[in-house]
This record gives C-alpha cells, sequence and structure tokens, in this order.
C-alpha cells in the first residue's frame, strides 16, 4: 500500500509535469556580501558548486553560457530548443572547427564565461550603488548601499551584532582606493570591476597583497603563520574545527612547507585562481558528456547530454525527481 508521503510525491511530481518545475536559481543577489569569507580571502567561484552532497547545476550552466540571465532564460526553453542553441554555441567553442571540443577549447571558453559573468555581476552591483545616477560610485554611496552606514558614522557605536559584518569595511576601503586608478574619488564602472573582481585585474594584486599583510602579518615578517592566518576566527573555536584550519593550512595553502604563507602562496590563498577552477569545470563536464573516453567532446556527445551543460525546462523536471527532500523515502 502506498504511504500518504509517496501519494503526496506523485502529487508534486504530476504538477510539475502539468506546469513546470521551478527553475533552479541564477540570482546574483547576495552576491555581494558573500564575496569574501570569514577569513578575508575572496570566494571561489566555484563554491557551492558541490555543497553538502547537493550538485548545483546552475554552475555549469553559468559557465558555458556566461550570463546568469541568459541561464535563466534557458531554463524556461524546450528541450528542442535548448539543444538548438547549444549547437549553435558549440561551433563557436570549436574554435579550430574540427567539429569537436577538445579540453583546452572548452578551458578556453570557460574562462572567457567567469569573466563575462564577473562583468554582469559588477554591473547589476554598480547600478545598485550608483544612487544618484550620475555614473560613478563615491565611497560614501558604497558604505550605505552595502553597509547601511551614512557619513561619518562612529562603527563602535553600532549594533555589536553587526561586529562581524562591519569587518571588512577598513579592508573594502582600502581596496576601493586601490581601484580608484585615476585618484578622483569615485569608480568608474571599470574600476567598480576591479573592486568587486580583483581577479580579473592583475593591478590589483599588490593591493591585495599589501591589505592581507596588514591584517594578518602581526609580527611583520613579510609572512602568514598559522597562527596568524587564524588569527581572530580562533576564538572560542573547537579542537576539531582548528584540526581542519591547520590541515587545510598546511596541506592546501603553504605549497612550500615552510611554515608560513609567501607573498605567492597569500595570493593564491586570498584571490581565487580562474584557471584551476576552469580546469575542475573541464574535467567535471568531460566526465559527465565524454562516454566513450577518447579525451575529446563531440557535438552528439554534447547534445546527448544538453542538461549538464544548459538548462531547460526537461532539466528543471529532472532536478525535481532527484530531490533528496521528495524522494528519501520509497513509495
Amino acid at each position: 500500500m502506498m504511504s500518504v508521503k509517496g501519494v503526496y510525491v506523485i502529487a508534486i511530481l504530476s504538477l510539475h509535469l502539468a506546469f513546470g518545475a521551478v527553475p533552479p536559481s541564477h540570482s546574483h543577489k547576495n552576491k555581494a556580501s558573500a564575496e569574501r569569507t570569514a577569513d578575508g580571502a575572496y570566494s571561489p567561484r566555484d563554491q557551492g558548486h558541490h555543497a553538502n552532497g547537493h550538485h548545483d547545476a546552475s554552475f555549469d550552466h553559468e559557465a558555458i553560457l556566461g550570463s546568469a540571465k541568459e541561464a535563466e532564460e534557458y531554463d524556461q526553453l524546450s528541450p528542442d530548443e535548448a539543444k538548438k542553441r547549444l549547437k549553435v554555441l558549440v561551433e563557436k567553442i570549436d574554435t579550430d572547427n574540427d567539429h569537436f571540443v577538445s579540453k583546452k577549447e572548452l578551458h578556453s571558453w570557460i574562462l572567457r564565461s567567469f569573466k563575462s559573468i564577473s562583468q554582469e555581476e559588477s554591473d547589476e552591483r554598480f547600478g545598485e550603488s550608483d544612487e544618484d545616477g550620475d555614473g560613478v560610485v563615491t565611497w560614501q554611496e558604497y558604505k550605505r548601499v552595502e553597509f547601511e552606514i551614512d557619513g561619518d558614522e562612529d562603527i563602535s557605536t553600532l549594533d555589536p551584532d553587526r561586529l562581524e559584518e562591519l569587518s571588512m569595511l577598513e579592508e573594502d576601503k582600502i581596496l576601493f582606493e586601490a581601484s580608484d586608478k585615476d585618484h578622483n574619488g569615485h569608480l568608474s564602472e571599470d574600476e567598480f570591476l576591479s573592486f568587486t573582481h580583483p581577479e580579473e585585474d592583475n593591478e590589483m594584486i599588490r593591493p591585495v597583497l599589501t591589505l592581507t599583510l596588514k591584517a594578518k602579518d602581526k609580527n611583520g615578517d613579510g609572512k602568514v603563520d598559522f597562527q596568524e592566518y587564524v588569527g581572530d576566527r580562533g576564538k572560542d573555536q573547537t579542537k576539531d574545527w582548528l584540526t581542519q584550519e591547520k590541515e587545510r593550512f598546511d596541506e592546501d595553502l603553504d605549497k612550500n612547507k615552510d611554515g608560513s604563507l609567501d607573498d605567492a602562496e597569500i595570493i593564491a590563498w586570498v584571490i581565487p585562481d580562474n584557471n584551476e577552477i576552469a580546469s575542475d569545470e573541464v574535467n567535471h563536464l568531460f566526465a559527465g558528456a565524454d562516454e566513450d573516453v577518447d579525451g575529446i567532446l563531440s557535438v552528439d556527445e554534447i547534445l546527448k547530454n544538453h542538461e549538464l551543460f544548459v538548462g531547460s525546462e526537461a532539466t528543471d523536471y529532472g532536478e525535481h525527481l532527484h530531490d533528496p527532500e521528495l524522494l528519501h523515502e520509497e513509495l
């Protein structure tokens, strides 16, 4: 006999078939506040791609399409239309016109997509921050929009519960000034992109390094040891947390195993490496679509696995079919 939960699941799936499933979110909202993590490092672009056992397909779609808005549009397409548009896109990815997509071609395309997404995100934030619509963003405008602070308001008088949120205000101020390359006191759209996405601008590496050393290098030796890396974050933490952070520091960050982070290691820690993220994404897509495992993707392989590369109505329905919240019990 079918359980009540089983009947509920069937009803839900029937509604999805009849009216279409809710598409995955491609919104940029709140990405600004999550742009840097608690340790001061910028969040990698693929953060959340594989989190808590869940695969976020929207990351794959945006990595191919280079736009959250366009990915959202694909979510509304029929599978046939999605395949038709994807085939045209594949022709652009296939730069040597041999009717196959190599890992190198896909890697280059994804890097291009990341840059396009950064621009789209920056443009969205710029529009929100440019309160008076004069085409530039001042520090006061940014501070009001991002931190809800007016003028020269004393941070020490604010709600103590906001102190963690406001801890990056000083760092943002330094980055803001570093991005103001013509030193006119405000940021143009291009300068704002450097401010919000320093990984897209090599000229931002030195200011970000200086900022990180100022915040972390307490003994002034020009490096960051484990205690400095943990800093105030280590207060009242569990032994397991400290062990995990020590393992990350030793295994992932301290490449030369000398017990501290030098300039190159700090940059690798603080600014995400889009090249590495793109390589991981290439491997992920090839693992899902290279059915004959020959190291290249044919047009047929890509179109057969179109839901991996771009969304469609069928993709959305498939996502819900695999929702553990709905299907974790037997019918």
